[in-house]
């Protein structure tokens, strides 16, 4: 089996991400994301010399850009004093026009993520991803978890690997602290047909930080999901279940039992514009049976990949 090429993606939000709108929002900032694109990581007056600009307008944008997170720089030595190394952080960036905006409450603020705008991946066959109307691309293939129509999937499963999604981290741009991260999706185990004997350990990280493991008893399929299209047949996985994950002061916690110590303090959200979020069967799994996520228009629960920011 192989493995999609690496390959990492931003979806933009725009009323949740209005920093990264602002990085975009210059001609000569494009100009720089397009070179470290596809030159790979330069100095700044790299930069400047191959754009012809002043070193002084390189490093005022560069500036913006890291601040945005659209790159990431590091200070090496050079032969006289140091360096600064400019490295592009996403090979693709989608405005994303069509989702709803974030739902904001005095305590709380809600971002619905589409299961398709996952920003990274590492999938291993058998693997797929199916819209409401229809499989994507050909089944078995990882590389079809790179093809652009994967922004309609509504039910994606693979029996290795991890997809990973940005969520904007609203609560840094509301200047709000946070007491709790809580995450909700449906999911199930992954075996060819169905199986209700198929445990499999599903892990989340948060900000590359693996926050928990639930392990999955089964790959349902012994009746049809409630939202699941009538054109899926009854032998593929039909729904899941819905797991609600909480990360605060006191550990993580599924579905109100606590799980591992891990706190928000291990997150470190203060020091990210944006939140990532993976999930996947971690190797050296005890139980490695595979995933299925389900999205809007499949399983027994009509919703995208959902985070919560509880606000202090």
């Amino acid at each position: 089996m192989t493995s999609a090429p690496s390959r990492t993606f931003l979806t933009v939000i725009p009323e949740a991400d209005p920093v990264a709108l602002r990085g975009l929002a210059s001609t000569v900032r494009l100009q720089i994301l397009r070179l470290l694109r596809q030159h790979g990581p330069l100095n700044v007056n790299r930069i400047g010399a191959l754009l012809d600009l002043p070193q002084s307008t390189v490093a005022a944008n560069v500036l913006i850009l890291e601040q945005c997170g659209l790159i990431e720089t590091e200070l090496v030595k050079a032969a006289k004093g140091q360096q600064k190394i400019c490295r592009v952080r996403f090979d693709d960036i989608v405005i994303r026009l069509d989702g709803p905006a974030p739902q904001r409450r005095h305590d709380m603020v809600e971002v619905a993520m589409p299961l398709g705008l996952y920003t990274s991946c590492e999938v291993h066959a058998p693997c797929g991803l199916c819209s409401g109307s229809g499989v994507i691309g050909l089944l078995d293939v990882p590389d079809f978890f790179l093809d652009p129509a994967r922004v309609e999937a509504a039910l994606l499963w693979f029996s290795r690997g991890f997809v990973e999604y940005q969520f904007p981290n609203n609560a840094k741009l509301l200047g709000a602290p946070v007491r709790g991260v809580e995450v909700s999706l449906e999911m199930s185990s992954e075996v060819p047909g169905t199986s209700l004997n198929w445990p499999s350990d599903i892990s989340l990280r948060i900000n590359g930080v693996p926050i928990g493991t639930w392990t999955s008893p089964a790959d349902y399929g012994d009746k049809r999901g409630t939202f699941t299209p009538r054109w899926w047949k009854l032998e593929g996985s039909q729904y899941g279940r819905l797991c609600n994950w909480l990360v605060n002061d006191h550990g993580t916690f599924l579905d109100g039992l606590r799980i591992s110590d891990v706190t928000l303090a291990a997150l470190k959200l203060e020091e990210h514009h944006s939140i990532r979020l993976r999930v996947g069967i971690e190797e050296g799994a005890k139980h490695p049976g595979g995933l299925n996520i389900f999205g809007r228009k499949f399983g027994n629960h009509d919703q995208d990949i959902v985070m919560r920011l509880h606000l202090a």
